[in-house]
């Protein structure tokens, strides 16, 4: 793995990559266990990859941990996701500070329940001078529920006078959750699913796309750093042609 660690990161990395961690029901379904095994074994995967993105480079990274729509799962796996989303965040507390990772969060943050907001509001603010990278949790988020809140926002602004010369694209990128963040340049999507899933509409718009097999609590070291290699093999055009580019 050194090998392909030292040559991946010869190349341009990813300023922000997102992962739409999936697949942890269905492993843990194949092995006879609970759904919550799996659940359990992805947080493993989620260390693992975090730990690999910094060592990297890249400056931020983006988990889909639980969407809006997933609060229609049954009440028992929410609350045993909510307990092990706290879980998490207490365990990892010190490693974040101590490795410069900023935690931020995005989505209705205002859902989760408060033994889960509290640790998550007390990480953010005490790892906000961190600089080394942006892990961000996206939480109770949805990409359609994001671009209504936008345009909410957005149209009460202007029926206030503001953009009197009209809306422009950098005061949609304002105003979104993850204004700040780098541009997104890569999103993983694991265990062989190939959509979207509502995540990250707006930001998705050049983003590179890999879809692997490997469900998330498979997905480790080895399967980012071969994403990532993948994303380097792909030409960016933006719109433009090949020779333009050259």
């Amino acid at each position: 793995m050194e090998e392909v660690l030292q040559r991946v990161k010869s190349q341009p990395l990813p300023r922000h990559v997102a992962i739409i961690m999936d697949g942890n029901g269905r492993w843990a379904e194949t092995r006879g266990l609970p759904r919550l095994e799996g659940h359990r074994a992805g947080s493993e995967s989620v260390r693992s990859v975090t730990r690999m993105a910094r060592k990297l480079g890249v400056q931020a990274l983006t988990l889909y941990a639980f969407s809006a729509q997933n609060w229609n799962r049954p009440t028992d796996e929410v609350a045993a996701l909510m307990d092990l989303l706290c879980e998490f965040l207490k365990s990892e507390r010190t490693e974040i500070l101590e490795k410069g990772i900023r935690l931020h969060a995005i989505g209705e943050l205002d859902r989760l329940p408060r033994f889960v907001r509290d640790p998550l509001e007390a990480l953010r603010r005490e790892s906000s001078d961190n600089r080394e990278m942006v892990l961000t949790l996206a939480l109770s988020y949805g990409g359609r529920e994001e671009l209504v809140q936008v345009i909410s926002q957005l149209s009460v602004r202007m029926a206030q006078g503001e953009f009197a010369q009209g809306l422009k694209e950098e005061d949609v990128e304002a105003a979104l959750w993850t204004r700040g963040l780098p541009p997104l340049d890569l999103i993983i999507r694991t265990s062989g699913e190939q959509r979207i899933s509502n995540f990250l509409l707006w930001q998705m718009a050049y983003a590179e796309l890999v879809f692997t097999q490997e469900p998330w609590p498979d997905f480790r070291e080895q399967a980012f750093l071969n994403c990532v290699a993948e994303f380097q093999l792909r030409e960016r055009r933006f719109g433009l042609t090949t020779t333009q580019l050259k």
